[in-house]
């Protein structure tokens, strides 16, 4: 299998249009109001407007803590195709959100959960409550607010991962990890999740650098 590239924290079009033209499988955009990536709504304006520029790209939205009609509004504004939980969402939170998009015509979005793992050995059974609910687990690294910490959790750790669903890595991946991404043999490692190393400015990426970074992890 492939190794799935997400691209977080975008939110200026120019940039976004250069990103679109390097293979890459998902576009992040972060909808929390402490996040210096935080999207505006003219973005989704020009996302609705431009539609076609996504086809072959999955948009994510990350939240935090956010209610139930904040997301339902983004996912309809932004035509998002999952949201990503990156606060203390319940898996009762998780069963609401899905039962909505059950029962009505509204847009849905599929979920991927976030845990964040800090530098004591993280019981990864907490994940199993969320299994009925997520596409995607995403293993990220603790820090004292909520959101990346451009810091990596020792690797090592997801080995103790028993779970049936598949899990995207994120937490401080840089250019200089290819190789230590390639060695990694976890059977439902499924993506990465890439992000601040790779920003000029932030929510300005360095897309040569993308590039270069995915062309070697794909090679």
């Amino acid at each position: 299998m492939s190794m799935k590239i997400k691209v977080c924290g975008m939110r200026e079009p120019e940039n976004i249009e250069s990103l679109l033209k390097l293979p890459i499988d998902m576009i992040g955009f972060i909808f929390y109001e402490m996040s210096p990536r935080l999207v505006s709504a003219s973005l989704g304006e020009w996302i609705s407007s431009n539609e076609e520029m996504f086809e072959e790209v999955k948009k994510v939205g990350v939240f935090v803590n956010a209610s139930t009609d904040e997301i339902l509004n983004a996912v309809h504004d932004f035509q998002l195709d999952y949201v990503q939980l990156h606060g203390d969402e319940s898996p009762a939170y998780c069963r609401l959100l899905q039962d909505v998009w059950t029962v009505t015509s509204m847009r849905h979005a599929k979920i991927i959960k976030v845990f964040s793992i800090g530098e004591e050995k993280f019981d990864f059974a907490i994940t199993n409550d969320f299994a009925a609910y997520s596409e995607y687990f995403l293993f990220d690294t603790k820090g004292k607010n909520y959101g990346g910490t451009g810091k990596k959790f020792s690797w090592q750790w997801l080995d103790d991962y028993q779970g049936d669903t598949p899990f995207l890595l994120s937490g401080g991946i840089g250019p200089e990890d290819v190789e230590a991404i390639s060695e990694l043999t976890h059977p439902k490692l499924v993506g990465i999740d890439v992000n601040s190393r790779f920003e000029l400015t932030p929510a300005n990426k360095d897309i040569d650098l993308l590039n270069r970074f995915i062309t070697k992890l794909k090679s």
